[in-house]
């Protein structure tokens, strides 16, 4: 009688760690997004898998727990990491209420890592990941942490950035900080991580703020100290501007 929660990382089959697999393959059952569900079938054909849909999260974890406590190992899947913007929280809460499960969290590589390898090295230095969906969190909220975080001088990571239902979040997000961030920011946006069709663009803030971007699509906003290099994107930690001193 065993939970465990696993993170498939952003491509899920090709960004699959070690221990997530190992994890997937001794379950019992597998149950998880839909679309996440689909990312896996061809790597685990004979497993017995069951999905529920968009906005259906407690029910699917309340299923995940309910087959754990008939004896099953379930494994739970989440995109990227199980822990960041994942299912792993809400297990914890939810299984509250049930007789006591053994419950492992499994960690994958987020849309954050996996989209700073493919603009470059944008993340070197402190970072702060901010999710763009008010659907949880009230948009006031929202707009402090993005201030906040950008009179810090923080490199943002930016989840979430634009759907059918606020298809300007993205640009209301650039306002905020073009008050308080040169406009020449170097900036960086990557679609379909580790995933078929995978695409990536680096720009400025101030072209960031009119950017075509959808759900699939992780954005990153420099600090004072990102650069371009080699057509890449670039935080220095600082260890050649020290060596310099």
């Amino acid at each position: 009688m065993k939970l465990t929660v696993v993170g498939l990382g952003p491509g899920a089959g090709r960004d699959l760690t070690g221990r997530a697999y190992d994890a997937i393959a001794e379950a019992d059952l597998v149950v998880g997004y839909t679309a996440y569900i689909d990312l896996i079938r061809e790597v685990f054909p004979d497993k017995e898998m069951c999905s529920t849909g968009m906005r259906r999260e407690v029910d699917r974890c309340r299923l995940a727990v309910e087959k754990a406590l008939e004896g099953k190992t379930v494994a739970m899947v989440c995109s990227g990491d199980s822990g960041v913007y994942g299912m792993a929280g809400l297990i914890y809460e939810v299984a509250q209420e049930y007789a006591p499960i053994n419950i492992e969290v499994i960690p994958g590589i987020t849309a954050a890592c996996g989209g700073a390898a493919v603009l470059g090295a944008p993340l070197t230095h402190d970072f702060a990941v901010v999710s763009l969906s008010d659907l949880l969190t009230p948009w006031e909220k929202i707009e402090k942490r993005l201030a906040l975080a950008a009179e810090a001088d923080f490199v943002l990571c930016l989840y979430n950035p634009r759907s059918h239902a606020r298809p300007d979040h993205l640009q209301r997000a650039c306002d905020i900080l073009l008050e308080r961030k040169n406009p020449e920011t170097p900036c960086g946006w990557v679609r379909n991580i580790g995933r078929e069709g995978e695409e990536y663009r680096i720009l400025t803030l101030r072209e960031l703020r009119g950017a075509e971007v959808d759900m699939f699509t992780t954005v990153f906003v420099g600090s004072s100290a990102t650069r371009v290099i080699g057509g890449k994107l670039v935080t220095p930690r600082g260890y050649l501007q020290r060596g310099r001193n």
